[in-house]
């Protein structure tokens, strides 16, 4: 047994992990939880991409559009998080073997590190740009890119229960 794995193993057998998961209703609600903090961060940023993209919202200067939706974009990502993290914690000793888990992580990663790059190398030119001026490819291919990545979490969320 590997160091991570009997951690995973210590953590699911903690009180926490036991009752999240023997719970009849706690478990399920942590869940909805997590499923509306997705909701909130996947839904506002697909918004911007489908904005970057010129598929929506085309009216607004993907500034206008983006500014006002990062709070939420950031809370609800700070709900995702916690209730994932109580998920996980309830079934670290199973999600560890998990292979869609194990995917989701990385591509959580992943979409982490094209917002970071979006927003350190885009900011600029987006904060310039008015609701008619074209987006510069390399930020329709990161729009792109975060499109593919959140629906991958989301589809390899939910192939967590069936793997």
């Amino acid at each position: 047994m590997t160091l991570l794995q009997y951690a995973c193993q210590w953590l699911a057998d903690t009180v926490i992990g036991t009752r999240i998961r023997e719970s009849d209703n706690l478990f399920s609600v942590i869940e909805t939880i997590h499923v509306l903090g997705i909701v909130l961060t996947a839904g506002t940023i697909a918004i911007v991409d489908l904005r970057i993209l010129g598929l929506l919202l085309n009216r607004h200067s993907v500034n206008a559009v983006l500014v006002p939706l990062v709070k939420i974009a950031w809370r609800g990502f700070a709900l995702m998080a916690l209730t994932g993290l109580l998920l996980f914690w309830s079934e670290a000793d199973k999600l560890y073997f998990n292979l869609a888990f194990r995917l989701k992580l990385l591509l959580l990663l992943a979409a982490g590190v094209n917002q970071w790059i979006f927003h350190m190398a885009y900011d600029a030119d987006i904060a310039a740009s008015s609701a008619l001026d074209a987006v510069a490819w390399r930020t329709r291919v990161s729009a792109i890119l975060s499109l593919s990545l959140w629906i991958g979490i989301i589809v390899l969320g939910r192939a967590i229960a069936y793997l």
